[in-house]
């Protein structure tokens, strides 16, 4: 750019208000940025580039297109970028995604990060989604020593769904129509050993069978399972063939030596003080919450770094 274009720009800023100058602060903050999150995109292929279309590893560099290199599977002949194939792909503004990832390490609601990154909320909230479909899969290989399990309730939510209710829209989350537990609940089943290794997930039904199918992946056979009695909980842990050791919380008894299931109470209670912020989470994408908070709880409280948040979203490793 020549020296009178950049006085006339000058000259043309020094006329902004304040929240154009805002504006014109941030679209610069991004462009510096941009390079750093393009940069933590294609370390994925720091080794060596895998095509996404045919998992080939024959693969050579062809040119740049959109700032991002390019590559070229000599198998299948088709070219790709190291954001093919993820969730991110087709996402613009990249100098605002590491801005989106401070926004998941603080856990801020879509208003906020729609004044902040000076975005739409709708795209905040494609974003945020966007940002969550790999992590929400992250769970721990297995559960060790003592785990506590058991099941806590959430609110049956359509939040943004305007048509083809058939109830009275709720305000700020809301309240169920009937006490105790009902159709309009949806159950989470947690389990987590003395290590804070932590599962979770979103059952279909309170059973033995969603119990045992939930639980059998994480649980071993020198794993003694802990609960508060449930009889699904019990069942699913003879089918599991686990030292099982309930609790009887209706009688008043919440120890019982080193029996206890104090530990994912105490998850629940912080999961559920969490997601009340949110002000109601609409329960298709209540998986992605869980996975967010699970991130963010995994190293006590101080979860990914934005970096950190932007690789796992791109399928990394943390």
């Amino acid at each position: 750019m020549r020296k009178p274009e950049l006085k006339r720009i000058t000259a043309a800023l020094r006329q902004l208000t304040p929240v154009q100058r805002k504006i014109v602060a941030l679209e610069l903050a991004s462009l510096d940025a941009q390079p750093a999150s393009v940069t933590i995109a294609e370390s994925r292929f720091a080794v060596k580039a895998t095509c996404p279309h045919c998992e080939s590893e024959r693969t050579i560099r062809h040119g740049h297109a959109n700032g991002l290199q390019r590559y070229r599977c000599r198998v299948c002949g088709k070219t790709f970028s190291a954001l093919t194939g993820t969730p991110l792909s087709g996402l613009h503004k990249r100098g605002w995604w590491l801005g989106q990832a401070e926004a998941l390490r603080d856990g801020l609601t879509l208003h906020q990060v729609a004044d902040t990154l000076n975005i739409h909320v709708s795209t905040a909230h494609r974003w945020r989604h966007r940002f969550l479909t790999l992590p929400k899969a992250i769970q721990p290989r297995a559960l060790t020593g003592i785990a506590e399990a058991d099941e806590t309730m959430f609110l049956l939510s359509f939040k943004g769904k305007r048509n083809g209710l058939d109830r009275k829209a709720r305000k700020r989350g809301g309240k169920a129509a009937k006490r105790g537990l009902s159709q309009e609940q949806v159950p989470v089943l947690v389990a987590r050993d003395r290590s804070g290794v932590t599962m979770d997930c979103v059952l279909q039904a309170m059973d033995t069978p969603s119990m045992y199918a939930a639980l059998k992946p994480f649980l071993t056979e020198d794993v003694v399972l802990c609960t508060d009695g449930s009889l699904a909980l019990a069942g699913a842990a003879r089918q599991l063939g686990v030292e099982h050791h309930a609790v009887k919380l209706s009688a008043g008894i919440r120890v019982d030596g080193a029996w206890h299931v104090q530990n994912v109470n105490a998850y629940h209670s912080r999961l559920k003080a969490w997601v009340s912020k949110f002000r109601g989470v609409a329960t298709c994408y209540l998986e992605n919450y869980l996975g967010w908070f699970r991130a963010l709880d995994r190293e006590h409280g101080n979860g990914p770094k934005p970096a950190q948040w932007l690789a796992l979203a791109l399928g990394g490793v943390v």
